[in-house]
């Protein structure tokens, strides 16, 4: 599966996102009746476009970015991890740091983006956001007018599926039934918002989402019958701004 992809080069990431302002108050009448006739697609009749405002951080357009972690994986038996994020309240800072994390690659390896429903959720809010911010879209994200072979993103939930296009699994599930340890065990992806907006705890929703890339990882080498990583070859450089 993916047998043709070096282990070493692929980039495995996950985000985390939350509702662009604290509360459905907070936006401006606009966006507040935006989000009435966005939210109508899928909020009950009794439900009021203010009490799903929390779920505003899944649409690029009402939410922003406050975490991109991602892992690279070295050596051969055993592998190792490392992790990195990239993290905080300014969107747009944080987006052109990743954006020049991707351009230090050099341009003959054949690097990839490996995200846990990645080409539906992660890759595509990646690049709105970016566009949204002003910034150029990095070439691994472009995929228009690319032939298929040309494509560096991989999905570990498209690589589950078998081509069955109506099969949704959570990485919780799939980690759950392949014997790898849940990334879910503090926080999921439900609490973000309130972490981060009524909490103000950014690290502790930074050590959630690299909870999640590493279990993105070990999914992938599970797919591929590979070894997976055992917890003391796994490292974190992300360095938290002081107190």
């Amino acid at each position: 599966m993916h047998s043709e992809v070096k282990t070493g080069d692929i980039l495995f990431l996950d985000i985390e996102t939350v509702p662009f302002a604290p509360s459905f108050a907070d936006a401006s009448p606009a966006m507040q009746n935006l989000w009435d006739k966005k939210s109508k697609q899928f909020r009950s009749d009794d439900e009021t476009a203010e009490e799903v405002w929390q779920r505003a951080g899944i649409y690029s357009e009402f939410g922003k970015i406050i975490c991109i972690s991602v892992g690279i994986i070295s050596g051969e038996n055993p592998y190792k991890l490392r992790l990195k994020s990239f993290f905080g309240d300014d969107e747009k800072e944080l987006l052109s740091q990743f954006s020049s994390m991707l351009a230090r690659f050099k341009p003959e390896r054949e690097m990839n983006l490996c995200a846990h429903n990645g080409r539906e959720f992660d890759f595509p809010y990646i690049a709105r956001r970016m566009i949204i911010s002003g910034q150029k879209v990095p070439s691994i994200l472009d995929n228009s007018g690319k032939k298929p072979w040309e494509v560096k993103l991989l999905d570990t939930m498209d690589m589950w599926k078998f081509g069955d296009y109506k099969h949704f699994t959570s990485l919780d599930l799939l980690t759950n039934i392949l014997g790898i340890p849940t990334p879910k065990d503090d926080i999921d992806g439900a609490m973000v918002a309130s972490v981060y907006w009524a909490d103000k705890d950014l690290k502790r929703i930074v050590f959630y989402c690299e909870k999640d890339v590493l279990a993105v990882a070990q999914v992938f080498l599970a797919l591929r019958a590979e070894p997976l990583i055992s917890p003391e070859d796994v490292e974190s450089v992300t360095v938290f701004p002081v107190a």
